[in-house]
């Protein structure tokens, strides 16, 4: 997976102000907005808050995948918040997140959807990857970080 393709820099922000679960998904549905011509930030922000009544996209230590899937998008795209506070999200471990990746996906690309989740599961999973995010200090240097984990798993 390459998250280039899913994410571009005006989609990666560092945030100091959220201090709720609602808030947080209302700015990754603005910042999916950018990505998603014709596309309303309210009717993602609901696509958003259909799949967290599902239950949680809250993975745990600190890290949440939102995610919602949308009709007649031609492709996926994601975006990405780093929070220096985290905030409640429900998550399985009980632990607020800091760390939220979200993914708007064509309602037919299905198994395009879990690979992706199951490839950010895994990036997330290392720790030291996540402390290295927490340490970024601006969108930009947040950006290439991800960007720089794209390009070295796809070498391995």
């Amino acid at each position: 997976m390459d998250i280039k393709q899913l994410i571009a820099p005006e989609r990666v922000i560092c945030l100091s102000e959220i201090s709720s679960k609602k808030r947080i998904l209302e700015q990754l549905a603005k910042l999916l907005g950018t990505g998603a011509i014709g596309y309303d930030p309210a009717e993602i922000f609901n696509r958003l808050i259909e799949r967290e009544r599902l239950g949680s996209t809250g993975l745990g230590h600190g890290v949440a995948l939102p995610h919602g899937r949308m009709g007649s998008e031609q492709k996926t795209i994601g975006a990405f918040i780093k929070l220096d506070r985290p905030i409640d999200f429900d998550s399985p471990d009980g632990q607020p997140a800091d760390l939220l990746f979200a993914l708007l996906v064509p309602e037919h690309h299905t198994d395009e959807h879990l690979q992706i989740l199951a490839s950010l599961a895994g990036m997330f999973s290392d720790p030291g990857f996540c402390n290295s995010i927490r340490q970024c200090g601006s969108d930009e240097e947040l950006f290439r970080h991800l960007s720089t984990w794209t390009s070295a798993s796809k070498a391995s």
